[in-house]
């Protein structure tokens, strides 16, 4: 890692981490709503997007080839292509807007998301298949802007009725192609310099710690009160971002 980043900085971004990667490993998602907000708050958004969406999409591929006979291939077809143009639409959007101004509106999508995950319905009504245009525009969108579609395809693979075992499978499937998109949208982009290289090879051994953690927790906890922990992590991490 750099030599130019205190050493606190790199301690407290080896316990994000483990965090996220754990929370991952219980959920199927959510490791970049944790680990891009809190690490923005001391490196740089367009070092953060490329660097987690590479241990992203490492995760992804753990998860997806694990549980790869339950992953549903006509939900996923659906969603790529639409997924391609918000890649595409968000990359010209990364190199024009201002990073400050990046900074402040992941603040408000981790905040609102965060709320929705306190004290948001369960959704049960399905939807359409044409929904996918939206889903995977704006996941796309997300996505590359912001490091994280989680949300996004989680609220709409909800609301397609999947069973939960094909929904995780085919979570992680979606989550591995839309982030090979991204990845190869930031290497087109420049935003892959040798210091970021360095750090997603320190960081792969501590995405597997969490992954591991995260697969093996017993816990008494509800599913929901789990949910509404995350959701004042993410709070936080929102308030912090808009107050830097």
């Amino acid at each position: 890692m750099s030599a130019s980043v205190p050493e606190i900085f790199l301690f407290a971004s080896a316990a994000i981490l483990i965090a996220a990667y754990t929370f991952r490993g219980i959920t199927g998602f959510g490791s970049g709503l944790i680990a891009i907000p809190l690490l923005a708050l001391f490196l740089p958004l367009t070092f953060v997007l490329p660097y987690i969406s590479f241990v992203d999409v490492t995760a992804s591929f753990v998860h997806g080839w694990r549980h790869r006979q339950h992953t549903a291939w006509r939900e996923v077809l659906t969603v790529l292509p639409f997924t391609v143009i918000g890649v595409v639409l968000a990359l010209y959007l990364l190199k024009s807007l201002d990073t400050s101004m990046l900074v402040n509106a992941l603040g408000v999508f981790v905040l609102s998301f965060a709320v929705y995950s306190l004290v948001g319905p369960t959704l049960k009504r399905q939807i359409s298949a044409r929904w996918s245009v939206a889903a995977g525009s704006l996941g796309g969108i997300v996505g590359t802007l912001f490091g994280t579609s989680g949300p996004l395809y989680v609220i709409y693979y909800q609301l397609r009725g999947l069973p939960k075992s094909v929904f995780r499978s085919t979570i992680a499937t979606v989550f591995l192609l839309e982030g090979g998109i991204r990845l190869s949208g930031y290497a087109v982009a420049g935003l892959y310099s040798r210091e970021i290289l360095h750090w997603i090879a320190a960081s792969l051994p501590l995405m597997a710690l969490g992954l591991y953690i995260g697969g093996h927790i017993h816990t008494t906890i509800t599913q929901r009160q789990f949910q509404r922990a995350i959701g004042i992590l993410l709070v936080i991490s929102g308030i912090a971002l808009l107050a830097k």
